[in-house]
This record gives structure tokens, sequence and C-alpha cells, in this order.
């Protein structure tokens, strides 16, 4: 007679759950990487275009003085329509979308590079990639980090470019205003106010993501879905505005650090920030000057000048930024997306 015991234990031995072998992560060829190039530089350029008025009134507010010309977000607004026209209101903007479309194409790609390879990391270690909002900061911030530092002496041309009124301006475009800077300051000058960009970008840009993928994984789970495509698009626009939200309070006085280093010693912007003295502009030896002629001169709140119209911009800013990034991947057939 056949061993009955026995053959119970061998069924009930091969019966029992097997782990799933391991399966690295695929890497995405380079039509996968092209395509989320692309897609990360076109909602970077839709996202800045949208609150173009916004974000100029924004520099305006952080590099002028106490002699106030810009006082909030409205009467900024309708200063600028009226001295300017809706041109002056769109000014920097062609100079913008010049360092932001790399800037976001870079920036998005680089997350979603450092993310997988973290992901993997802790899959074959660990037993499970599922990262933690610190490891999304932390993506983040390097590829802020990154995205900023490749594209950093066209943001400093544009926040010329931005500051400079009337007609009457130095600089007659992005060309022109980066030969005479070249020129008058020398080349190091298209990397004033590196520093406290890089510090800034680490809260700001690691804080978007973090939230932004944190919320979104909080949100399927507290609503049983698999995918997050399963997220409507009015939700993953509300998660957007909360992250930007967060990221951009945090580093600000560093973005304010920037502007006026950008512009330190520059006579195009004397009329927004001069010295009592002479009546020159005002000159930082670096950032931790600026920070303190700033606030003994200026008070604590001056680091956050032009915050409102900051948070007018940024709420849409963001939300469109991450949302088109997905939904044009998704319409150019790219299969991983910024989560996975």
């Amino acid at each position: 007679m056949p061993n009955t015991h026995a053959t119970e234990n061998i069924q009930s031995h091969s019966q029992q759950p097997q782990a799933p072998p391991f399966v690295p992560v695929t890497r995405p060829g380079w039509s996968c990487i092209a395509k989320s190039l692309l897609a990360g530089g076109i909602a970077g350029g839709l996202s800045r275009t949208a609150v173009a008025p916004l974000e100029r009134l924004k520099i305006l507010m952080q590099v002028q003085g106490n002699a106030q010309i810009y006082k909030s977000t409205w009467q900024g607004l309708i200063h600028m329509a009226k001295t300017e026209g809706i041109r002056g209101m769109m000014k920097g903007n062609g100079a913008n979308c010049v360092r932001i479309i790399p800037n976001s194409a870079v920036k998005f790609l680089t997350y979603e590079h450092i993310s997988r390879e973290i992901s993997e990391h802790y899959r074959e270690t660990t037993g499970t990639g599922q990262l933690t909002p610190f490891l999304r900061l932390v993506s983040g911030a390097c590829a802020g980090i990154i995205a900023m530092s490749a594209t950093y002496p066209l943001d400093m041309v544009r926040g010329r470019l931005t500051v400079q009124e009337g007609k009457t301006g130095q600089y007659r475009g992005i060309m022109h205003a980066a030969q005479v800077i070249i020129r008058e300051e020398g080349p190091l000058a298209l990397y004033k106010g590196w520093l406290p960009s890089v510090i800034g970008v680490i809260p700001y840009v690691g804080l978007n993501f973090a939230v932004y993928e944190t919320l979104k994984a909080s949100m399927l789970q507290h609503y049983g879905l698999r995918d997050e495509r399963d997220l409507s698009v009015m939700a993953r626009l509300g998660c957007g505005a909360i992250a930007g939200t967060f990221g951009q309070t945090v580093a600000y006085p560093f973005d304010v650090a920037r502007r006026r280093l950008q512009v330190s010693g520059w006579q195009g912007a004397k009329q927004l920030h001069a010295s009592a003295q002479g009546g020159e502009a005002v000159v930082y030896r670096g950032m931790m000057d600026c920070f303190v002629k700033t606030v003994r001169e200026e008070g604590f709140s001056a680091l956050f000048k032009g915050l409102a119209p900051n948070y007018v911009k940024v709420v849409p800013s963001i939300a469109i930024a991450f949302v088109s990034y997905e939904q044009i991947k998704e319409l150019l057939g790219v299969e991983f997306r910024i989560s996975e």
C-alpha cells in the first residue's frame, strides 16, 4: 500500500506558496527617454507661460528695497499693465521658457531615474521597492540640483531681463544680455546666486516630488484604487497644488537671495533697490551678506517679499506641470510614470 501519510506531506509541501522570483526593473529605451524629455519640456513651458505675469511680479517684489513700487499682487499687476502693457507683463517669459523647458525635462527624467534605481536597490535588499516620503525627497532634491545647475546661466539672464523696465532697457534679448554680462562682469557673473539656489532647490523640488507622490499614494490607498491613472485630473491637480505650496514656503528666502545676488551691483536695478548713501545699486558680497543686509535694512519679512503673488502663481504652476507631464506621457505612449 502506498504511504498515504508521506504522500499527504509531499502534497502539503508542494501547495505552500512560493516566494516570487526577483525580477529586475526594466530600463527604459532611448525612445522612451526622448518622449519623457519632450513631455517634461512641454509641461514646464505650459506651466510657466500660464503664470508669466505673476512670475515677473514676484521677482520685481523680491528685488525692490524699502521704496516699494509694487505693494500688493493686484496693485502690482495693474501697475505693470498701465506702464508696460500686456507685452511688459510677459517680459522675461521667453528667456524663462528657454530655461525652464530643458530644466523641467532634465528634472522629471532625473527624478524618475534616481527613484527607480533606489527602488530597485531596496527591492534587492529588503524585498520591497516601495519608496518612503524621505527617499522621494532625496530623489527630488538630487534631480532639482542637477537640472538647476545645468541651466543656471539661463536663469541668471532671465532674472536680468525680467527686472529691467520700460523700452530703454540695457538688454535687447537673451543672447545680447549674456554677451553684455560676460563682457562687463565676467563669465562667473552668469552663476551669481548659484549657492542659495542649490540650497533652496533641495527643499523646494524635493518637497514638490515627495509631497505630490505621497499624497497620490495615500489617495490610492484610501479609495482602494489600483493605479494612479484611476485618480481624476482634479485630484492630481490638488496634490500638485499642495506640493507646490509646501516646497515654495520652505525655500522662499533662498529664492529672494538668489534674485538679489543676480542683480547685485547692476545699475539697471537701482530704480528698485538703491543704497541710501549714493543712490547706486546695492552690492552683496555673497549669500550670507545678502541675508544680513536684507534683514538689517528691511526687516525679516523682506525675505518673503513677493510670496503672495508667488502663492497665487505656484498653485496652478506646479499643478499644471505635474499633471500635464503625466498626461503628455500617456498620450505619447510612455510606459513608465513618475511613481513607478
